[in-house]
């Protein structure tokens, strides 16, 4: 069986995955955590999966490599330098990197862009977020995944049209444009909404999270994929073929 390594392991997502682990036919080789050693996890087990915080991403990065072993990042707020860190190792071990690991979400993301490659520019896109009140970072990795996905529809970089947060005299929309919002509150695991509207008509698309296990039954299912693949830089799309 697969044995299966967690960097981030006393976190929310850390416990989650080892719970899944043996539930979904794999074996749990260990975990660590902020400030240990990630060398000997990368050494003994098959696949590594890393829901730590960014601040440890290319100590990860560089055991994993050192041991030749495969990695899925769901570690988000990356910087530019350990996104090029991820580049770099995807080079001489397979790596998955998301915002989300839930498989509904992946198909939401291809669902979007597909649908702003169909439309026009003239309907607008927002995409609308809401999670639990501890949750530190804003937006969400998962809805600048969305609207990365939207952007690529438009032939675009999210950076060329993304719009945070809208407040006070802003003036009328821009044409073309991704907003992102954001809201916090109670205890909501992840809420993400899609809304593309034009004159006269809008479409929502809209998936809900109702359970913190579903992100670890995904994180699990796409450290069995990564196993067998060979070095590359990889996404949730392809473990569902898309």
């Amino acid at each position: 069986m697969t044995a299966i390594g967690i960097y981030g392991s006393a976190g929310r997502m850390g416990r989650a995955i080892a719970d899944s682990i043996e539930a979904m036919g794999a074996t749990h080789a260990g975990g660590t955590d902020a400030g240990e050693d990630p060398a000997p996890l990368a050494e003994t087990a098959d696949v590594l999966v890393d829901f730590s915080i960014p601040g440890g991403l290319v100590a990860h990065l560089a055991a994993a490599r050192a041991a030749r072993t495969p990695i899925v990042i769901g570690t988000t707020g990356l910087t530019h330098a350990e996104e090029a860190a991820i580049d770099d190792a995807a080079a001489e071990i397979a790596v998955l990197q998301t915002g989300n690991t839930s498989l509904g979400i992946t198909l939401l993301a291809r669902l979007v862009r597909d649908a702003a490659a169909l439309l026009g520019p003239d309907w607008d896109i927002e995409i609308v977020e809401m999670h639990h009140r501890h949750k530190v970072d804003s937006p969400s990795g998962t809805a600048i995944l969305l609207g990365e996905a939207a952007a690529a529809g438009r032939g675009a970089s999210l950076g060329e049209l993304r719009v945070d947060g809208r407040a006070g005299l802003t003036g009328a929309r821009s044409e073309g444009t991704i907003g992102l919002s954001s809201v916090r509150g109670g205890s909501v695991v992840g809420d993400h909404s899609v809304v593309l509207a034009t004159e006269g008509e809008r479409i929502e698309l809209v998936h809900r999270a109702d359970d913190r296990g579903l992100f670890a039954r995904g994180a699990v299912t796409a450290a069995l994929w990564l196993a067998t693949q060979p070095p590359g830089r990889y996404r949730m799309s392809d473990v569902l073929g898309l």
